[in-house]
């Protein structure tokens, strides 16, 4: 019988043994279903805004796992089949819930928010110095409360920093000594909840410690009475000792600091070190991704390892008796290459790519041959199963992808005819690593597009000359450095050079295309005609990716009608900032705080939101006064995007008036009309920016007011009145002179809500339904102030600060949102007052 052999379907139809009928599964095709549905369930698990109640989850585990058990004797039927894959996604997510509640509860608790805290541990991972100070991660051993020394529970890990002056009680120097790995130490901390500014589009810190199991942040305490003690130099974490070890070695050897920094990424796997330029050229030029230790790094280096191995196994010839080179080469490759992920930090791509090896290096050992796409797919189970939270990170899906467009845009014919000689097969080799790269780089745009908002149109050319010299001999050279360190000179040579290639890449016009958030139906065409431009299709099919790509290119952007407004209080902490957009004009008032000598609200919140947003250019930037908070990331703001006019209370001497930007100074009277909105400017008087007066009782006041016309009546003549800092006095004297002129549906409180303003008169001339606060969480200042609530309480309006619902919006029409309560996830600080 054998290949004649024969089955029939529920029809009668003859089909040959072991084909699949109308009615059956095959083995392939339900285990392909089933890791689907265990990476769905996940992926359905990370959408929760809470998680479910334990007996829930327990009692749908539980009927999972007996569906499970019940289906898999008719396994073969697809009825059966499709059962054993809902059970599965069903398991999936409650395997990812009990794993989320038990990081939850290990977060600080509420009470020890705030309090000193004696805390003993081993500092963990790498710690960056930087001129503010140290940031670093503690491993806690054990922590206690008071001067009778009662013990508390904190979180396992911590994520702190050693400032330099930041607290009042800090001591100038810093910490003491460098901070290394493994150093035990006991230091008395002060702890806050995780929690991050919030904003669309914007960077999730929150998701972000969740997912490095960092249940608190805070601050070393340094002071007279309670300095920290060294305990320990090294008390465990040989690997990141190691790590740091090799980093300093290489500072110290590298003098060029581009070059330095890039060498310890690729190295170590550390790119704290690299400057915010740097890492700006990498982006524009599309090759970020070979910085961080990526699947590429990890296969090069053991491709290379198992070369090594095999030939160095083939000296003994009674351990090839043992085990066949090419067996002893396949593990010893992946071993390696598992040491250098590990070494690396072990980041996503390094575990995807560590896996993959790991399937190809057992299937081949059991004889077994998988298609590519199931071994991509075991991979990805194997992540999701260590780490669910990495279905959330850009790069866990431009890993996979990237591998599976190489593999699908393969062609269709049969295999080639070899090529003959050395130069043919180096043209071969040419010629098939240009097309990946254009593959890749076609085929990825739509998921740059997605993520990031931007895609290198150098990105080509860039990746052609980055791509051999990063994988053949600046990494190389680098890892060879470990042993014989010069070789870091050579490196860092070769590292420069290329550096100096992408800036030149990244200065020409149009490097980069930005373009705004695509709503849903525009990122699937863009997806689909990514998918056709690289697929092994006639050119004419091709030619359809274009018009889908088209709106992920250049996504329609919502922009309110004639006479209406949106408004948009953005989320920075401490600090002030706001969007006002018309139909054709965008008004920035305030740039956000300065964070620190690296960083500032226009780098790290700003820019992202407004280029997400599809802005090209600032109308006007208004800058209500000197305040760090208030203009710390105004020359960040100004850099990234082109402003067009400047208009502040700030002095002659300020730097921010030195920039090629046409100024003028802001005073009550001045008005104007942006596309039926009145822009009015009721603070301070001309005559006030020539007097020695405080910072704060110059803050520029700012009223808005739609037009009055329209079907829907008082809707369409909203208004809204920005503040700054003014106080008390300033506040007395706008009620004196306009208090009709102050009156607004939305006001933002001034000063964040400090004991020195809103007062009663005031509050009640404004007569606004909401109140808004922009302050950060758990501020030093005590902002907003609980006797400036209850005042706002007492009148009736509804108080929205930005700690608990992140960035405030109020659109052109309907009803204002808080960001923090729409994209709420459950590994989201929960809030501290109510949302209106």
């Amino acid at each position: 019988m054998g290949d004649q052999a024969a089955a029939q379907d529920g029809q009668g139809t003859r089909v040959p043994a072991g084909w699949p009928t109308p009615h059956t599964v095959s083995p392939a095709l339900r285990w392909g279903l089933l890791a689907l549905a265990a990476l769905g369930g996940t992926a359905a698990q990370l959408q929760q805004a809470a998680l479910w109640p334990a007996p829930v989850l327990m009692g749908l585990s539980a009927a999972a796992g007996l569906v499970l058990l019940v289906a898999w004797r008719w396994r073969h039927r697809v009825l059966p089949a499709l059962l054993m894959a809902l059970a599965v996604a069903t398991l999936s997510f409650a395997a990812t819930s009990g794993r989320a509640a038990l990081r939850l509860a290990d977060r600080l608790p509420q009470a020890l928010q705030g309090q000193d805290l004696q805390v003993t541990g081993v500092v963990s991972g790498l710690p960056r110095t930087t001129l503010s100070g140290t940031r670093f991660v503690l491993e806690v051993q054990g922590a206690m409360q008071g001067d009778a020394a009662v013990p508390v529970r904190v979180p396992r890990r911590l994520a702190l920093g050693w400032y330099r002056g930041v607290d009042e009680d800090a001591l100038l120097g810093g910490p003491p000594e460098d901070l290394r790995a493994g150093q035990r130490w006991q230091m008395t901390l002060r702890l806050n909840q995780p929690h991050g500014s919030f904003n669309p589009h914007g960077f999730d810190l929150e998701l972000w410690l969740f997912e490095q199991g960092i249940g608190a942040s805070g601050y070393v305490r340094h002071r007279p009475g309670t300095l920290a003690r060294k305990l320990a130099e090294a008390d465990g974490q040989p690997v990141d000792r190691l790590r740091q070890d090799l980093r300093d070695a290489i500072l110290l050897r590298v003098a060029e600091p581009s070059a330095a920094s890039l060498l310890a990424a690729l190295v170590v796997g550390d790119q704290a070190g690299i400057e915010r330029d740097d890492w700006d050229v990498y982006r524009a030029t599309g090759v970020a991704h070979l910085v961080s230790i990526s699947g590429l790094h990890v296969t090069m280096f053991a491709w290379l390892a198992a070369a090594l191995v095999g030939r160095l196994w083939r000296l003994f010839p009674r351990g090839m008796f043992a085990v066949p080179a090419p067996v002893a080469a396949r593990w010893g490759g992946l071993l390696l290459a598992a040491a250098y992920a590990v070494l690396a930090g072990w980041g996503v791509p390094a575990q995807r790519t560590v896996f993959m090896i790991a399937a190809v290096a057992l299937l081949r050992s059991l004889g077994v041959r998988w298609p590519l796409p199931a071994v991509l797919l075991a991979a990805a189970c194997a992540v999701a199963a260590l780490d669910p939270w990495a279905l959330l990170q850009a790069g866990f899906w431009l890993s996979f992808v990237a591998v599976a467009l190489l593999v699908a845009a393969e062609p269709v014919q049969g295999s080639r005819t070899p090529a003959q000689g050395r130069w043919p097969r180096l043209w071969r080799a040419v010629r098939e690593g240009v097309r990946s790269q254009l593959v890749a780089t076609v085929g990825l745009a739509p998921l740059s597009l997605l993520f990031f908002q931007q895609v290198s149109v150098v990105g080509l050319v860039a990746n052609l000359v980055a791509i051999p010299l990063v994988t053949l001999l600046i990494t190389p050279l680098a890892l060879l450095g470990v042993l014989l360190p010069a070789l870091w000179t050579l490196a860092a040579a070769l590292a420069q050079g290329l550096v100096m290639v992408l800036q030149v890449l990244a200065a020409w016009p149009g490097a980069v295309w930005q373009a705004a958030v695509a709503p849903p139906w525009a990122v699937v065409a863009g997806l689909l005609g990514g998918v056709l431009a690289v697929a092994p299709l006639p050119a004419r099919l091709r030619w359809l990716a274009l018009p889908l790509l088209l709106p992920l290119l250049a996504p329609p952007v919502a922009r309110p009608p004639p006479g209406r407004f949106e408004t948009v209080a953005v989320d920075i902490g401490q600090g002030t900032a706001v969007l006002v957009r018309t139909a054709r004009h965008l008004l920035v008032y305030d740039a956000g705080p300065f964070y620190s000598r690296e960083s500032d609200a226009g780098v790290r919140v700003l820019l992202p939101l407004l280029r997400a947003r599809g802005e090209t250019h600032v109308d006007l930037l208004m800058i209500s006064h000197k305040d760090a908070d208030h203009v710390g990331g105004a020359a960040a703001l100004m850099a990234g995007l082109p402003v067009r006019q400047l208009s502040s209370s700030l002095g002659a001497e300020h730097p921010l008036l030195a920039r090629d930007v046409p100024h003028r100074p802001c005073h009550a009277g001045q008005s104007w009309v942006w596309d039926g909105v009145r822009f009015d400017v009721l603070h301070p008087l001309a005559q006030d920016l020539a007097q020695p007066l405080k910072a704060n009782a110059l803050s520029c006041v700012l009223r808005v007011q739609g037009a009055a016309s329209g079907a829907d009546g008082a809707d369409s003549a909203r208004s809204v009145l920005i503040t700054g800092d003014i106080e008390a006095a300033q506040e007395a004297a706008l009620v004196a002179r306009s208090a009709e002129a102050l009156r607004s549906q939305v006001l933002l409180v001034p000063h964040h809500g400090s004991r020195t303003s809103s007062t009663r008169a005031f509050v009640q001339a404004v007569r606004p339904s909401v109140a808004v606060v922009q302050a950060g969480y758990r501020s030093r200042y005590g902002h907003p102030a609980p006797d400036v609530l209850a005042r706002y309480q007492a009148e009736g309006i509804a108080v929205s600060r930005s700690d608990d619902c992140g960035a405030w919006t109020l659109p052109a029409t309907g009803a204002a949102r808080c960001e923090r309560l729409t994209g709420r996830r459950y590994w989201h600080h929960p809030g501290t007052s109510a949302i209106p």
